[in-house]
Formats: structure tokens, sequence, C-alpha cells
């Protein structure tokens, strides 16, 4: 018994059992053509398939610029190696940062500075990997508009960063808000031996 009979309980379909009794077969120049034929279909749906993909990417991509001395975040994945240079986590951050743009290397390319942490890593990277910092934000809530601030948690070596509610910081912490510390380009930094945030 063949394998594929001990699996399925049946026997295995070969191409002999499609062929039809008193099927004329094909030779010479006629199965050139027919060859050439079926290519040239599948070489048009192959453009076709391509031409609808491009356009799906297309409505999604959002063109990213940055000018010499903004500030980027670093994206972690295994293009960029910037995995295997932190020292292993259990639960690694999904950027790192930030890092500042030295100079725009091309159209898609950015030389960024990086740490001495950092420095087997190539230090000019494609723009997909470098993600925008923004310190401030309004979400629209039911025609309402909400303002979030930018915090991070765990000193500026690292640590998480979230998005609060501003009215919640200026309640929890009304002297950062009062003396005006705190701008739309600045970020809440939480110390870890501290409470209380500070400006970076």
């Amino acid at each position: 018994m063949a394998p594929f009979e001990a699996l399925y309980g049946r026997r295995c379909r070969t191409p002999l059992c499609w062929y039809e009794s008193g099927e004329s077969a094909v030779v010479g120049p006629e199965i050139v053509q027919q060859t050439t034929e079926k290519i040239k279909m599948i070489q048009e749906k192959m453009r076709i398939a391509q031409s609808r993909q491009k356009s799906y990417h297309d409505k999604r991509r959002k063109s990213l610029e940055f000018q010499e001395g903004d500030h980027v975040f670093l994206r972690v994945t295994p293009i960029t190696g910037v995995g295997r240079a932190l020292k292993s986590k259990k639960l690694t951050p999904r950027f790192i940062g930030p890092y500042q743009i030295l100079e725009r290397i091309g159209e898609v390319a950015y030389r960024i500075a990086l740490p001495p942490s950092l420095a087997n890593l190539h230090e000019v990277l494609h723009v997909s990997q470098l993600r925008r910092i923004e310190d401030r934000e309004l979400k629209q809530l039911r025609g309402k508009e909400i303002a979030l601030v930018k915090v991070a948690w765990g000193g500026p070596a690292g640590g998480n960063v979230t998005w609060e509610l501003e009215s919640k910081m200026k309640e929890s912490y009304p002297e950062l808000f009062a003396r005006g510390m705190f701008s739309r380009t600045k970020t809440l930094l939480v110390g870890e031996s501290c409470n209380t945030p500070i400006i970076i």
C-alpha cells in the first residue's frame, strides 16, 4: 500500500487519470505556440495584479521628510538590527530614541546620530525605519477636541512613552503648566527616582 493511500484512504490521482482517450497529442510548432500564448497570458495577469497592489500601497503611503536637526524615533526591527544591539529583554520597545537627524542622503535615507551603545549599527537608515516625534496632538471625539501630551516614563535613557490627557497631567503636575515650562514642542519626562516630570 502506498503512503498516500494509507493516509487518505484512496489512491493518488496522477496525470494519467486526467488523460482522455482519443485526445490528439500536440506536437511540433503547435505546442510552442500554445506555451507562448500561456506565458503571455500569465505575464499580463501578473502586470494587472502588480498594478492593483501598487494602487493599494499608494493609497496608504505617507511621504515622510525630515530636516537636519530634527529628532526621530528608530524602529526596532530585524532589518535595522536594533534588537540585537539592545540588551536582551523579554519585552522590547517598538521604537527607541529620540535621535537627531544629521544629514539627508538621497531621497529616502538619513544619517542619524547614534549613541555608543548602538555603534555596531549603520548610521544611514531608510525613512521607513524612522518615526516622526509628535509631542502634542488633538483627537476629535463627538465634535469635541481632546488635547493629548506625550509623557516619557523612566528617564531619558529609555522607558515607556505614552500619550496622556493634557487635563489629567495639569491636575497631577500643575506646577509645570503654571510656570509655562511645557509647550507644544516639549515632552513631559518622568524620572526613575522621582514622580515629578521634567522637560526634555
